[in-house]
């Protein structure tokens, strides 16, 4: 019987890589460089060497261990067939198939957000629901959903791209998918400044301690913290588009719990009751009870999530 599984979490710069036990114990962890050179064709054979030596190092067995779990930055079918990671220079293949082949150990893949919720939903703020919508709140806004405990993948693997709903028209600035009025150009990190900035342009001459061009997230929601009434207004704005977002996801997926994570979320409790107080009056009447919770594993959640998958 399997006692241990391994979970990977590919990112552009990084690989984030832990060793598990079958309980979700988390026994070590580590990274190794990811290498994009020449369409990141080091990447799998990277892992896999990291995985081979790991045992070594812990005299483990193959044997002993269930298989690997591997998360990726771009849309991943139920197959485990990649469709383009852009961030890691791949094209389209079978990646449970190759890191198979390279380790002779059982692969599955997924989407590196859907798996950041299977993480949350397995350990972290999730826990305790079967159901749950992912909402990371970073550079962009990504999400994975999963109901009664299956993430839900889609045809090419894009289920959950929760951050290019479209919610605002007439937007002049172009998102990063291309379109405009995309959820993300106004909850991530980089919208919440955007909206920040538009907020000061419209506010000559009032007290703020934001300043135009200068500020982060961070600075505007310490700055909600202390009261700051453009802040605050900035706020509103940014609750109003993810409330009413979230609204639209809700009728579709009908989570238990909204869990809200990323960069953004390191802002602790004071942005739930933004996005609660604008959710609420627009959510289907079936939906109202839904939970708003912050997540708990941070940059963990991918690792976590890409052992379960696994141990699904």
């Amino acid at each position: 019987m399997a006692d241990y599984v391994f979970g990977v979490d590919v990112g552009g710069t990084t690989v984030k890589m832990g060793l598990f036990d079958i309980s979700g114990k988390l026994l070590d962890k580590w990274e190794i460089p990811t290498r994009t050179e020449n369409a990141g064709e080091a990447i799998l054979p990277d892992i896999a060497a990291s995985v081979e030596e790991k045992c070594k190092e812990k005299g483990i067995e193959k044997s002993a261990v269930a298989g690997i779990g591997i998360g990726v930055p771009g849309p991943v079918d139920s197959k485990g067939v990649v469709h383009k990671c852009a961030n890691l220079g791949w094209g389209e293949f079978n990646v449970n198939e190759a890191l198979s082949k390279l380790t002779g150990l059982k692969v599955k893949t997924g989407n590196d957000a859907n798996v950041a919720a299977l993480g949350e939903m397995w350990l972290g703020g999730g826990k305790g629901y079967d159901s749950i919508v992912m909402v990371t709140l970073g550079t962009g806004v990504g999400g994975g959903i999963i109901l009664d405990g299956q993430i839900l993948t889609g045809s090419m693997g894009s289920g959950g791209e929760i951050g290019h709903i479209h919610v605002q028209d007439g937007e002049t600035e172009k998102c990063g998918c291309g379109n405009y009025g995309c959820l993300e150009e106004y909850a991530s990190a980089t919208g919440i400044v955007r909206l920040a900035n538009r907020e000061i342009a419209a506010s000559e001459g009032e007290a703020t301690v934001l300043k135009a061009g200068e500020c982060s997230a961070k600075d505007v929601w310490d700055a909600v913290k202390a009261g700051d009434a453009l802040a605050i207004r900035v706020a509103e704005k940014f609750g109003e588009y993810l409330g009413k977002g979230l609204a639209v996801i809700a009728a579709v997926v009908d989570p238990e719990a909204f869990v809200i994570g990323g960069g953004v979320s390191k802002a602790g409790d004071v942005l739930l009751p933004y996005i609660e107080k604008n959710y609420q009056p627009v959510a289907f009447h079936a939906c109202r009870n839904v939970k708003f919770v912050l997540a708990t594993l941070g940059n963990d959640a991918g690792i976590y999530g890409s052992a379960k998958l696994v141990l699904s």
